[in-house]
């Protein structure tokens, strides 16, 4: 089977998460022919590249940061084109109609495929004046009615990037290059929004069935970005209005006509379903951890230093570690030995150090005598030094692992916390309280009170907390290892070919039994009874 695995940002270049379960997913299907088609977010991202097995067979790459300018005119004819699909694109985003959305997209797609690329087209005055009276039609949404030239300027900029998949020549079959998306039995998108684009576009030109996943919703990811940028000079509400309404009509549009949709948790999924998804189209999908770098600590008889709280993660603004170090505080003052230890995997330097600032001030420096030197109860520390050189060996520090979060999707390294045998304290925020299920304490997010109380209830009843932990890495071990992960998807893919969606030019795959197909006599008609003869041929 041949798939046609599509990513932006991410495999086979980027690192973390996004690289990782790719990277599972491939390495765990070698029977498989995969073709790597990648949208690529910079220059740097694309100078490192993982290594990758043998049955990758190609990868092809589409810059999103570089300029796509081929110089390419469209005649007067091409230009009445470009300008009729534009018209309805803008139509569908400004007033929030999936149809002319629809139509717009892939009357674009065609005279790109055609025609060729698009930039000149998308940066035209007759693109502008399209998108302006869009925006003053009856029926727009009220912020896209005070666009302005700038903001009119800006958003079509934005728009040009995100329809580069419009204009690769990925689509073509039996291509000199070898074949492109036109050829694959599945797409499979690994993350929706622009990335699914592509296979959109082959499922319209060749019937290839679609498959999107998404452990992070892409829309959801979308309207968060706004909210931090929101408010910040030089930012325009219209641009963002526009942006946010071309993503729900885009998600929508891949909801719509995907053959299928795993998302990775329920939070994910409910976010599809609300768009338009339907349930006989999906099936949660949990990404698969390697479950053997956590054996050792999760089997251990220790259960980590009964004194101390540990949290691992991405030092940023949405795990609000504020939180957690004034909950602290509380833990404290009913608890004084106590101590908490900050992992950080990755940091958003300000925040960090605003971090670190809050925590010199809320606990000072303390020392058993005189002549000693303070230590601080709360430590920053990064994962490799000579006190946790894993990550395992970082959740194995503490008997309690806390999750802060005011915002999480799939929460990763609760998971991880959980292989590793520990009793987990968390926010009740994305996915949290499936992946837990009954095997930790949950608390309301921006609450340090109820999360102190909570830690403060595990640390004094050890025995409670390691019954929490055993429960814990055995769910994990059921629902998140990547061997789960990998049948599911080969589940999935069969299924998807056996049903066999009808391509353009009628043909349905697996629509002729095997036995055709296999040559010699068996296929011949000389083995069939001669028919017999009618009474007419008789006289």
């Amino acid at each position: 089977m041949r798939i046609g695995l599509l990513t932006e940002g991410g495999y086979p270049y980027a690192t973390g998460e996004a690289r990782l379960w790719c990277d599972r997913l491939v390495r765990g299907l070698p029977q498989h022919e995969f073709e790597i088609y990648a949208l690529s977010r910079s220059a740097e991202q694309e100078r490192t590249r993982v290594p990758l097995p043998e049955h990758v067979t190609r990868v092809r790459t589409a810059p999103l940061w570089a300029p796509a300018d081929d110089g390419r005119t469209y005649s007067r004819r091409e230009r009445r084109r470009f300008v009729d699909c534009f018209e309805e694109l803008v139509q569908g985003i400004c007033a929030g109609e999936a149809q002319p959305f629809a139509a717009g997209l892939y009357g674009l797609a065609g005279l790109a495929r055609e025609q060729g690329g698009m930039y000149a087209a998308l940066r035209s005055e007759s693109a502008v004046r399209a998108l302006e009276s869009a925006c003053r039609a009856p029926g727009a949404a009220r912020t896209v009615r005070t666009a302005q030239v700038a903001d009119l300027l800006e958003f079509v900029d934005e728009l040009e990037v995100m329809l580069r998949p419009l204009s690769l020549d990925w689509y073509e079959e039996n291509a000199q290059a070898g074949g492109g998306l036109g050829d694959a039995d599945i797409c499979h998108a690994t993350a929706g929004g622009v990335a699914a684009l592509p296979g959109l576009l082959a499922k319209r030109f060749f019937g290839v069935p679609l498959l999107v996943t998404e452990y992070g919703v892409q829309l959801r990811a979308h309207y968060l970005a706004q909210l931090d940028t929101r408010g910040e000079p030089g930012t325009r509400p219209a641009v963002h209005a526009l942006l946010a309404a071309f993503h729900l009509r885009l998600a929508t549009e891949i909801y719509a006509r995907a053959d299928f949709l795993t998302p990775g948790n329920a939070h994910a999924r409910r976010w599809q379903e609300r768009c338009g998804a339907t349930r006989e189209r999906l099936r949660t999908v949990h990404p698969g951890m390697e479950a053997d770098r956590f054996a050792t600590v999760g089997e251990a008889a220790d259960c980590g230093d009964p004194d101390t709280l540990v949290w691992v993660g991405r030092a940023e603004p949405a795990k609000d570690l504020i939180a957690l170090l004034h909950a602290f505080a509380e833990v404290r003052r009913a608890a004084p030995g106590t101590r908490l230890r900050i992992f950080a995997t990755a940091v958003v330097p300000d925040y960090l150090a605003g971090c670190r600032a809050l925590a010199a001030q809320l606990f000072p420096d303390e020392a058993a005598d005189s002549v000693t030197v303070g230590e601080n109860p709360v430590t920053f520390e990064e994962i490799g030094g000579p006190d946790a050189p894993t990550t395992a060996e970082a959740y194995g520090a503490g008997r309690v692992v806390v999750l802060s979060s005011v915002i999480e999707g799939f929460p990763v390294t609760l998971a991880e916390a959980m292989l590793c045998g520990r009793a987990t304290v968390s926010t009740d925020v994305g996915a949290v309280c499936e992946v837990i299920g009954g095997t930790g304490l949950v608390v309301p997010p921006r609450n340090p009170r109820a999360l102190a109380e909570a830690c403060l209830s595990l640390l004094r009843d050890p025995e409670r907390a390691q019954r929490l932990g055993a429960a814990a890495r055995a769910r994990a071990l059921e629902l998140f290892t990547v061997e789960q992960n990998v049948a599911a998807f080969q589940e999935i893919y069969l299924r998807l070919l056996a049903k066999g969606s009808v391509r353009p030019d009628g043909e349905i795959p697996f629509a002729s039994p095997p036995e055709a197909r296999v040559p010699g006599h068996w296929t011949s008609p000389t083995w069939a009874p001669a028919p017999e003869p009618s009474p007419e041929a008789a006289v």
